[in-house]
């Protein structure tokens, strides 16, 4: 079953309220469709009774010119409205796919807390694309009601008791069609969950196929991908059987219906109360109900599967920021100073720590998590559960989370690269022109990665830049960081794929580069703990040592096993 959540009510009513106009057209379209398809019966009807029966031909001829007329407007008025409502769900679609794409990327975080990046995608996708396709059918539901609306007139017309069986008997009918839909709701939801799961795992399977396969780890792999898929098919089958049976029931039950108006109109001519040809015009109708009603049922399986997609995109949209954006103005002109105090959180236990400003610090851990939340702390990612951070005197949780990223850079380990040129990758975090870039270029060896390629700098990678190995993916995110210029830069583990001889060409370049500005790096490389101003270690979540690198390789045992070892 699905968990419970926000309400995707909400969702739906603003993605139809947004193509309101469109939808008002093309259902005041297809409504004039369906009104002459409806009336289409009873001109052949009054033809049989007037034309054929009388052997007029010019009567004949006067009665097929309306039929003709009736199919012309019929058909313009089908082609233009499905064009503008095949138009709304794409628009309404894309709406979506905006205000997900825009609460992913909100500096406050917090959309991404529940979901692996697949699942986000599959929910930008398919999910918007359900939605899109529920509002869609909305002109082709207000159609259906016209026509059996129409339906019913005309009836009443040709007989009272088939009118009234008409318009007694749809709305029974009509919920009843709902209340068939609802396990179909259900299990669409499940099978939206489990599908956007499944694209997740494979996802992150594929980003670490190379790790995997380093590990020998395929098998392990291939057994959950397997697991999670076998899982997902089985939802989509119930989903898709669920879907089969609400529309075999809906189709019986109408095709019982439409039998009543038929079996009714044939008592009602037998006898006399109706002519042949108003038999044939009420028969006619009858047969036509059949595609309203089958319109109907389309309608209310497309928008149960539109009101679960709805819910998950709610929960993404509704999802709590991970940070709250503060009052305060950033420092300007920011010196770059950092200072922690009593700083917990996970890993960390009471942290304190100052940086002074245009140092160059090294920060030693051999817990990756005190690693990882010293990095979401300083990046605010997330907020200390105790004590403060402050840049130069001011909180960080003070400021603005964009704000503090314009000023505080923090590059992760594992930074993905665009599928564009490499030039443009190291300017993704500036608009300097390519020549202010060079320096940053040089400083992480990326020019010499650039030599390599075929058309240097304006060489195309790969999308998250496989085309390209470790090492030199490594040094490009390394240089798109030092180009970004930010006053505070803290960098992850930036060299750990790159050979000796290379590391210590960066670690010489990198003081240079980053001279009078703020630099934390997180590391156990020796060579770029050796260039550093000063170096402190962390140990179970507390600083337990700080010195500089040789002091420490000579006089703490921990350090020696954390970075010689």
């Amino acid at each position: 079953m699905p968990s419970e959540g926000p309400s995707g009510g909400p969702v739906l009513r603003g993605a139809i309220r947004d193509q309101r106009r469109r939808l008002v057209t093309a259902s005041l379209l297809g409504m004039t469709h369906q009104a002459c398809e409806a009336v289409v019966p009873v001109v052949i009807g009054v033809i049989i009774d007037e034309a054929v029966a009388t052997g007029s031909t010019g009567t004949l001829l006067r009665w097929l010119l309306l039929l003709a007329a009736l199919f012309l407007v019929l058909s313009t008025c089908y082609r233009t409205g499905a064009r503008i409502t095949e138009g709304a769900g794409e628009k309404a679609a894309h709406r979506l796919r905006l205000d997900l794409g825009t609460r992913v990327l909100d500096p406050r975080g917090g959309a991404d807390a529940d979901h692996l990046p697949g699942a986000l995608t599959s929910i930008a996708t398919n999910d918007a694309k359900r939605v899109g396709a529920a509002v869609t059918v909305l002109p082709y539901g207000a159609a259906a009601l016209a026509a059996l609306a129409v339906s019913a007139v005309l009836l009443l017309r040709i007989s009272v008791p088939l009118g009234l069986l008409v318009m007694l008997g749809t709305p029974p009918l009509l919920l009843l069609g709902r209340r068939i839909s609802r396990p179909l709701e259900q299990r669409s939801e499940t099978e939206q969950e489990r599908a956007a799961h499944a694209s997740g795992v494979a996802a992150d399977l594929v980003a670490g196929l190379r790790v995997l396969k380093g590990m020998g780890a395929e098998s392990a792999a291939v057994s959950r991908y397997r697991h999670t898929s076998q899982d997902s098919l089985a939802a989509a089958v119930r989903a898709a059987r669920s879907r089969a049976g609400h529309e075999g029931a809906v189709l019986a039950l109408t095709g019982v219906f439409i039998a009543a108006i038929g079996l009714a109109g044939a008592y009602l001519a037998m006898r006399g109360t109706i002519s042949v040809g108003e038999l044939v015009a009420a028969v006619g109708l009858a047969q036509f109900l059949l595609g309203p009603f089958q319109l109907l049922a389309y309608v209310n399986a497309e928008f149960a599967q539109g009101r679960a997609s709805a819910r998950r995109i709610a929960e993404v949209l509704a999802a709590p920021a991970a940070v709250e954006p503060g009052g305060a103005a950033p420092p300007d002109p920011v010196a770059g100073n950092i200072r922690l105090r009593g700083v917990a959180l996970g890993a960390l236990r009471g942290i304190d720590l100052d940086l002074a400003a245009g140092s160059l610090t090294g920060i030693v851990t051999r817990d990756p998590a005190a690693a990882n939340d010293l990095l979401h702390c300083l990046a605010r990612e997330t907020d200390p559960a105790e004590g403060v951070i402050e840049l130069d005197g001011v909180p960080l949780t003070d400021l603005d989370p964009d704000d503090l990223r314009r000023l505080v850079l923090v590059a992760p380990h594992d930074a993905d690269l665009f599928e564009t040129s490499l030039l443009d990758n190291v300017r993704a975090g500036t608009e300097a022109a390519a020549a202010d870039v060079e320096p940053a270029l040089t400083a992480s060896a990326a020019d010499d990665v650039a030599r390599l390629l075929p058309d240097g700098v304006d060489t195309v990678l790969a999308e998250r830049g496989r085309s390209l190995s470790g090492g030199q993916r490594q040094r490009v995110a390394l240089a798109r960081a030092l180009a970004a210029d930010r006053p505070v830069l803290v960098l992850h583990d930036p060299t750990t794929a790159v050979d000796t001889v290379t590391e210590s060409r960066i670690a010489a370049r990198l003081r240079g580069v980053r001279r009078g500005r703020t630099t934390v790096l997180v590391t156990t490389s020796p060579a770029l703990l050796a260039v550093t101003d000063r170096v402190v270690v962390l140990d179970e979540g507390t600083v337990t040592a700080d010195g500089s690198h040789a002091e420490l390789v000579a006089a703490d045992e921990t350090y020696r096993a954390a970075v010689l070892a």
